[in-house]
């Protein structure tokens, strides 16, 4: 007997043996066999990595990812190629009187960098002294002499605030990175505690202390190679920048832990630690892709947004989670074998508990639930349609703040804020542009607008006033005959010679071109001024200089129009309208554009209706492929498809019900991670039930399977819930706040869901999922072999013979079947196989063994004909009072 089994065993052994040759496992053990030359490659990434993080550039400015087809990016664009944009700054100084603040103004204005200074006189009209000097508070606005791109502009911004470091003083500008800087910082005190989640959630839920350090490295060198490879896209956007990280380590933490369950289940079956690495490697791959392909459709979403931001964050994280499954493939299997003796030495009982008061739950209330669920889901779904989503940052608010955002309130409180946007006429008609701007200042939505046409020069004269040489000699209070000589000049360099043949006493000017064209003439010698007025005309030209390069262009000209509206609401998009109906009466229908934050915040909104339509649709459409295929059901993805949409529902339904504002990015990129990752969760619960069922009855099955699932979705789940929690608390970003918000709460009802109403669902709808399971056609081969077989697959048919092994079997008689995946082959009919003689098998078969023919015969039991116990009495066959439901050919 003991001979016989030995020599069974090694004819297993041989089988696979064979099966030790495939292609998985030959690659599972070069990756576990190689694992000092891995290490090797992530040490020699990492390192790259470390620097090339550093030159990631971050774009702050959501309105860079507007579409290029609409009119906030077409006016950017074109405002960027014809015009100057002069850095600047509102400084606002506190608890100043009047006079010291006249003192400062002449101390900024006196640096080196400084082009002008904004303030008020003590003599001006309330309402504008008031716009710079209220409650002891003075509100300088500063320009300096460098494009705002240049770093010369921050660095004469540092100067001034060196030099007014002994006044109580705030700053609001758009120089530099600081707001980036500020919101990585914060980032980065956010991960720190996020780590101390992590581990903190593994002590509980993993089995062995040592497992601890497998995860945590296997993430962390994930992450740092997703930063470092971010270099490669050049520059990314904040909102990317600030939570892929977090994200990555939420949506991809799965993936380590199946690994490692996979690991632990090999070495409890007796494998040494090599072995065990190799065969749960090669077990874990398809089910670990097949889990990650639902988190990367989801995101895959984004791309199709109009909204540029949408690929940027989805092509980052999709980075990130193929980072993560190759980190798991490749670096965990070394970890692993390193750490499997810790593994060994700290194991302890898991702490989370069993909860198949859920699974009864759901079995006595599974008629009851799901009516439950359809009016919520309905109503969520109203609510959700009616969430107040906005398209900028005026009306929200966040849990902290940062120094800038204090600045920001601070002047807004004592001097209110400003609505300006950028009008862009075709240029060259100074006169249309005046009657336009005069036409807009009657309107009760514009406070007042600035273009040169209607900035005046001196007693009451605007720079675009065309002017006779007797009226700039009576201005500038200069020599007549001197002022004729300087027009004829002019008219010359102009090539317009019959002027001056004509008479130069009619010729008229620009005013500003005059000014311009007799201080180059004064600094090449042609004209003599006494020192007060070359001093005067010093000063105006370098301000005329300034403001044409700002406002005039080569074929536009720009007018800012400052709007009495607020940034965002449905008057100001109306009144954005009006402009461009009000501008074809002086341009017929030539083309201008509106640029601002408000035009920025419209375009917003129009690219949300369609990206919110786009992305639900797509998202549930790549999910449902992939669960279709998946389950090879038509019904059973509906249904979790469903579950995982009303929690989406539910979620966006909070915001309208607290009256709270919700940022409008927040949705689309949640939304599309809800769909794609949390429907994992839903996806185990039902994978463990369909596969209980094959043996036991619903109760049973629904039980097991919540205990089954509930440590993973608990340990992914509780990570997330806190991750979001942690990003919406402890950051100052309206638009990262409104996106850890939502991911908490919506991975919180996810979880609430999939564990209480999917599996009344799946209860319910056991029957629909049946009827609607399919097989996908395959080629198949059929044989029929007699002698010495050996059959290393999966196959249907009969076999009659002394049968050596379980799966895989050496068959001494005739094999006739479908082959559906592996080989059936004709050995050499010897007595001796691989696995040793077996002579004494055919003649002296052990119990059990050698009566492997069809099915059953007739009068076996209702089980073995293919049938399980039922306890609802809605089924088929009926035997002794017992109820039996039928199982299909797939299942037994």
């Amino acid at each position: 007997m003991n001979r016989r089994k030995v020599n069974a065993a090694k004819a297993v052994n041989a089988v696979n043996a064979d099966i030790n040759n495939s292609a998985m496992i030959r690659i599972c053990s070069f990756i576990v066999d190689k694992r000092m030359l891995f290490f090797l490659i992530y040490i020699l990434v990492l390192i790259f990595s470390m620097f090339s993080s550093k030159w990631v550039k971050v774009e702050n400015d959501l309105a860079e990812y507007l579409s290029d087809t609409t009119e906030t990016r077409e006016g950017l664009n074109l405002m960027e190629k014809e015009f100057v944009t002069f850095g600047s700054a509102e400084i606002m100084v506190n608890n100043i009187t009047f006079g010291d603040a006249l003192d400062v103004q002449q101390r900024i204005e006196s640096m080196s960098g400084v082009s002008s200074v904004t303030f008020t006189e003590e003599d001006a009209l309330q309402d504008d002294f008031e716009k710079h000097y209220n409650n002891g508070a003075a509100l300088f606005e500063v320009t300096f002499d460098y494009d705002e791109d240049d770093s010369r502009a921050l660095e004469t911004l540092n100067l001034v605030r060196d030099e007014l470091s002994s006044y109580d003083i705030y700053v609001s500008t758009t120089l530099g990175t600081q707001k980036a800087d500020i919101v990585q910082a914060e980032v980065n005190v956010i991960l720190v505690l996020v780590a101390f989640v992590v581990v903190g959630v593994l002590l509980i839920t993993s089995e062995s202390f040592g497992e601890i350090p497998v995860l945590v490295l296997t993430f962390v060198v994930a992450m740092l190679i997703n930063n470092g490879t971010n270099f490669f896209f050049g520059t990314i956007s904040f909102v990317s920048n600030s939570v892929s990280s977090i994200l990555q380590l939420a949506l991809s933490v799965d993936y380590a832990i199946i690994f490692c369950n996979r690991f632990k289940e090999e070495r409890a079956g007796g494998l040494d630690v090599r072995d065990s690495v190799v065969v749960s490697l090669s077990k874990s791959i398809p089910e670990i892709l097949s889990s990650s392909l639902t988190t990367i459709s989801g995101l895959f979403a984004l791309i199709f947004m109009q909204y540029g931001i949408g690929a940027d964050l989805g092509i980052i994280l999709i980075k990130a989670i193929l980072l993560a499954l190759l980190s798991a493939f490749t670096l965990m299997p070394g970890l692993l074998v390193i750490f499997s003796g810790l593994m060994e030495k700290t194991r302890h009982k898991s702490f989370v508990p069993k909860i198949s008061f859920l699974g009864i739950f759901a079995y006595f209330t599974r008629h009851v639930g799901p009516i439950l669920f359809i009016v919520v889901f309905v109503v969520s779904f109203l609510y959700s349609q009616r969430c107040p989503y906005v398209y900028g940052y005026s009306t929200l608010s966040t849990p902290v703040l940062n120094e800038v955002q204090i600045a920001e309130n601070m002047i807004t409180d004592n001097f209110g804020s400003d609505n300006m946007v950028a009008l862009v006429v075709p240029g060259g008609d100074y006169y249309t542009e005046g009657r336009l701007i005069a036409n807009l200042e009657t309107r009760p939505e514009v406070d007042h607008c600035v273009g040169l046409s209607n900035t005046e020069a001196r007693q009451g004269y605007m720079l675009t006033d065309q002017l006779s040489p007797r009226q700039f000699s009576e201005l500038l209070d200069v020599d007549y005959e001197v002022v004729t000589l300087l027009y004829s000049m002019y008219a010359s360099d102009q090539e317009e010679y019959g002027r001056i043949i004509g008479g130069i006493g009619s010729y008229k000017v620009p005013l500003m071109d005059m000014f311009m064209f007799l201080y180059e003439k004064e600094e090449e010698g042609y004209v003599s001024l006494d020192p007060e007025t070359h001093d005067e005309l010093a000063d105006a030209y370098k301000q005329i200089s300034n403001g044409r390069k700002q406002l005039e262009g080569e074929n536009y000209d720009r007018i800012l129009i400052y709007l009495t509206l607020p940034e965002e609401s449905e008057e100001t998009f109306r009144f954005l309208d009006e402009i461009h109906r009000i501008c074809t009466q002086y341009y017929d229908n030539a083309k201008v554009y509106v640029v601002g934050e408000s035009t920025s915040e419209r375009d917003l909104k129009a690219s949300f209706e369609r990206d919110n339509i786009v992305v639900s649709i797509v998202s549930a459409l790549f999910v449902l492929v992939i669960l279709l295929f998946t389950f090879k059901s038509a019904g059973l993805p509906v249904l979790l498809i469903v579950v995982i949409e009303g929690a989406i529902f539910l979620n966006f339904s909070f915001p309208t019900l607290m009256h709270s504002n919700l940022f409008f990015m927040s949705y689309l990129i949640v939304s599309s991670i809800q769909m794609g990752a949390n429907i994992d969760y839903a996806i185990v619960i039902s994978s463990r039930y369909l596969e209980l069922r094959k043996t036991q009855d619903k109760k049973t099955s629904i039980m097991e399977a919540l205990n089954f699932a509930f440590p993973t979705i608990i340990t992914s789940g509780s990570m997330m819930i806190l991750s979001g929690v942690f990003i919406a608390r402890m950051t100052s970003e309206p638009a990262i706040v409104g996106i850890g918000e939502c991911l908490a709460r919506g991975t919180a009802i996810s979880i609430l869901l999939v564990m209480t109403v999917l599996p009344q669902i799946l209860l319910v709808g056991d029957k629909l999922i049946q009827l609607t399971t399919f097989d996908i056609a395959r080629p198949v081969r059929t044989k029929d072999v007699s002698g010495t077989v050996l059959v290393n697959g999966t196959i249907r048919g009969t076999i009659n013979g002394t049968v050596i092994g379980s799966m895989n079997a050496v068959v001494r008689g005739d094999v006739k079947a479908i082959v559906v995946s592996g080989n059936v082959e004709r050995m050499e009919d010897t007595k001796e196989l691989p696995g040793g003689d077996i002579e004494d098998l055919k003649e002296n078969p052990a119990e059990g063994e050698g009566k492997t023919g069809a099915a059953a015969e007739d009068g076996d039991t209702p089980e073995e004909d293919g049938y399980i116990p039922e306890e609802d009495g809605d089924e088929d066959v009926q035997d002794d009072g017992l109820v039996w439901e039928s199982v299909n050919d797939d299942e037994i």
